[in-house]
């Protein structure tokens, strides 16, 4: 691949200026080997397994960002969905394997580990039943694991007892952690088509297609793409707007491209996708919302939001592909609150409520994500919103996902602190009116007409 003087020197004002970074670099390894019918055996062969593959991973990463003066802001793990390699185990109790998992994590410097997860889109096993059964304990005793659960797909439909179980689970978790704000919840993530080489936490898993280890990595850029449309005028017509969109996600991807085939090269592993997603931080300027509102939307929330992020989102997507053959994960733009300033101030503002969050999920390339809500809020809401997101995935055929956090001890408006990357934010009001009846039907949402496509 030819970088000419020109891109250099034009990266390298999107790095300083516009905090332009490699959001993540993610080892995804399979650890289907390390299934054990002793769960203490399989979490040392899990950590093991971790360890000897991931020990290069950091310092490889670190030597890229020196040598080419790209930052890469986090270092990740993934692994095969754990109910799947605990299948054998004799063990209710599936925690000591993410304690393994979370001791890897540190010894080789990562910042996260992804995987433990299950796949119950079609119905739940008995493993998988013993994972999501674990998930609190879990995430509540270890510092960086992070669990996903796939509850819905467009080939499969919803399940509808895993979506109620999941909101248990999340209102389990939250309680577990209470100390810390419920930031066990910040962890743990429900999907509907999940895709199986996602770099970015809280969803990663290593999924049954890929090889035995591969290099996937995460390109962010809102700030960079915030910077050129405040540079546009504001009689440029939305073709316009989308172009210079795409023109900037190019070039944003053919750095990560750079950076993914040193890395996989280098570490002598496949090169799985690049994730061009335009994934906020806390940082100001860093921030979807401040791209929707250099669009002209006047506050995110307000008229035109959705349609300005439809716009977003492809544009992204297309000057993405035209920069690399390998794009996939998530590609697209996040709208989580807490790690997005602007987000934080739309809410602050009343411009941006959850019935908003939920219509702009269905042009965006996730969900509702990073959202706080009161801590007394019903399992029967919770449930309710999960449903209502896995629906607009299954029947829109895309990846859509619900991170709640049910922010013990408060109430809407109350400014809640995860620290770091997690940001802040402030609790969100919810519809009060779920009933007890819906939630609690069970059964299995049925497949849309679209899915059958053989």
């Amino acid at each position: 691949m030819q970088i000419t003087p020109e891109e250099v020197s034009e990266t390298l004002a999107m790095i300083a200026q516009q905090n332009l970074d490699i959001r993540t670099i993610t080892l995804g390894l399979s650890i289907r080997d390390c299934s054990d019918r002793d769960i203490g055996r399989c979490a040392d062969k899990v950590y093991e397994r971790l360890v000897r593959a991931g020990e290069g991973l950091v310092p490889t990463a670190d030597q890229l960002a020196r040598e080419y003066g790209i930052p890469i802001a986090n270092k990740r793990l993934s692994v095969t969905p754990v109910a799947e390699v605990c299948a054998a185990s004799e063990a209710n109790d599936l925690s000591p394997v993410a304690v393994a998992m979370d001791r890897a994590a540190s010894t080789v410097g990562v910042d996260f580990v992804g995987g433990f997860s299950a796949l119950v889109q079609k119905g739940m096993s008995v493993s998988d039943t013993k994972l999501i059964d674990s998930i609190p304990g879990a995430l509540a005793v270890t510092e960086k694991v992070c669990s996903s659960v796939n509850l819905a797909s467009t080939r499969a439909g919803i399940n509808m007892d895993a979506v109620l179980t999941m909101a248990k689970q999340i209102l389990a978790t939250a309680r577990a952690t209470a100390d810390r704000h419920s930031i066990g919840c910040a962890k743990l993530v429900v999907f509907a088509n999940a895709v199986e080489d996602n770099p970015f936490m809280a969803g990663s898993f290593h999924g049954s297609g890929e090889a035995e280890a591969v290099v996937n990595v995460g390109v962010s850029g809102p700030g960079v793409v915030r910077a050129v449309l405040a540079n546009m005028p504001d009689d440029a017509n939305i073709t316009d707007i989308a172009e210079a969109i795409k023109a900037t996600a190019f070039k944003i991807t053919r750095a990560g491209e750079l950076i993914a085939r040193e890395a996989s090269r280098r570490l002598g592993v496949e090169m799985g996708i690049l994730d061009l997603s335009l994934a906020p931080t806390p940082a100001e300027g860093d921030s979807v919302a401040a791209i929707l509102e250099a669009i002209g939307v006047g506050t995110t929330g307000g008229p035109g939001t959705t349609a300005a992020l439809a716009l977003l989102n492809d544009a992204v997507k297309k000057g993405g592909v035209m920069a690399s053959s390998s794009v996939g994960g998530l590609s697209g733009a996040f709208i989580p609150i807490s790690e997005d300033a602007g987000m934080v101030r739309a809410v602050q503002a009343g411009a941006l409520s959850l019935d908003k969050l939920e219509a702009m999920t269905s042009v965006c390339s996730v969900g509702l994500d990073m959202i706080a809500v009161p801590g007394d809020t019903s399992v029967e809401t919770i449930a309710g919103i999960i449903a209502d997101e896995m629906a607009i995935g299954v029947i829109n055929n895309k990846t859509t996902a619900v991170r709640l956090i049910p922010a013990y001890d408060s109430v809407a408006g109350d400014l809640v602190e995860f620290g770091g990357l997690l940001g802040s934010t402030v609790v969100m009001p919810v519809n009060q009116f779920a009933g007890n009846v819906f939630a609690r039907r069970g059964g299995r949402f049925p497949a849309p007409l679209g899915s059958l496509r053989n």
